[in-house]
């Protein structure tokens, strides 16, 4: 953060935990899940080939990478939009759940079940969009969390009536990683950085001290603005809340993804710092993403050019502990 940069503005506050994302359009010829949810367990280094074109190619070289750690998850609902005749807004016209997920997650006033998904496929042609309602079990993973996170998860596809068709097929059944991505594709992550709580504007924003000889105070910014204008600028340095932000890192290659029985592959003597011991399916991201350890993540389906170029695997010789 350099002094001056309107890159990320404001500077407030993360509201939920849970990273939102915005809906992007997705055309492709395969029907699938656009993302999913982790938790950052740490981070440790790989030995890889180097397959890119630069000076290193075809050689050893050794990448920092983040471990995620993958969640228990199942498709509990479905969700289908229709289009506002005013705005055209896309709003909430129908959920179907899938009945014996919904009992366990204890939702009440369920109206529709899988028995109504025959009856909404014969007029799915009144309907915009279709998305795909998740539920994770945190439990399952090393930070045991008790309570359940549910999201959205827009779906991939050629038509409306594709998706329904692959969501009604897959309703009620878990979702691992490998049914959203593949071994050496970019993809984004969405996260909240560290939170450092209430920091000055040198601290924040990098300003320079005045001198020593200042009339009222030293660790301050200069002025608040000219006197013509009347009112404090939104581009003046202020004190304020530093970190906890929403952030998205764009075009992360994944260099592995890791199933539950080979956990022991990538755990540290030990344990993570502030995380402790995998159990659970994991996935191993090149480079560092925002947050520290625990931190909910949300891992999308990138839509660079990269992953147009060709996925290419990643050769990985050896994990270093």
């Amino acid at each position: 953060m350099t002094r001056g940069s309107r890159q990320y503005w404001p500077h407030r506050r993360a509201v939920r935990r849970l990273p939102r994302l915005r809906p992007k359009p997705h055309f492709g010829e395969i029907s699938k899940i656009s993302n999913i949810v982790g938790f950052k367990a740490g981070m440790t280094s790989m030995t890889v080939i180097d397959d890119s074109e630069s000076l290193s190619k075809q050689q050893e070289i050794e990448r920092a990478c983040t471990i995620v750690e993958i969640p228990d998850m199942e498709l509990y609902g479905i969700r289908l939009y229709k289009k506002d005749k005013l705005t055209s807004y896309p709003i909430v016209s129908t959920e179907i759940y899938n009945k014996s997920i919904a009992e366990k997650l204890k939702m009440k006033k369920i109206k529709n079940d899988e028995s109504k998904i025959n009856t909404i496929k014969d007029h799915i042609s009144e309907y915009s969009d279709v998305s795909a309602l998740i539920v994770a079990y945190p439990s399952t993973t090393a930070i045991e969390q008790k309570h359940v996170v549910r999201f959205e998860s827009h779906i991939r596809g050629k038509s409306t009536k594709e998706k329904f068709e692959f969501l009604s097929s897959q309703l009620g059944k878990p979702i691992t990683t490998e049914h959203v991505f593949k071994n050496g594709e970019y993809i984004d992550v969405v996260s909240i950085s560290v939170g450092k709580g209430w920091a000055g504007v040198i601290k924040r924003y990098g300003v320079a001290r005045l001198p020593h000889k200042s009339s009222q105070k030293i660790r301050h910014v200069g002025t608040l603005g000219d006197y013509g204008t009347g009112r404090v600028l939104y581009s003046v340095p202020q004190a304020g809340q530093m970190g906890f932000n929403y952030r998205t890192e764009k075009n992360k290659r994944i260099l592995k993804l890791g199933s539950k029985s080979n956990v022991s592959e990538i755990n540290k003597k030990g344990g993570f710092m502030n995380y402790g011991v995998l159990k659970n399916n994991y996935v191993v991201i090149d480079g560092s993403i925002p947050g520290p350890s625990k931190r909910l993540v949300r891992l999308r389906e990138s839509n660079g050019r990269l992953n147009k170029r060709g996925i290419k695997e990643p050769k990985i010789i050896s994990v270093n502990m």
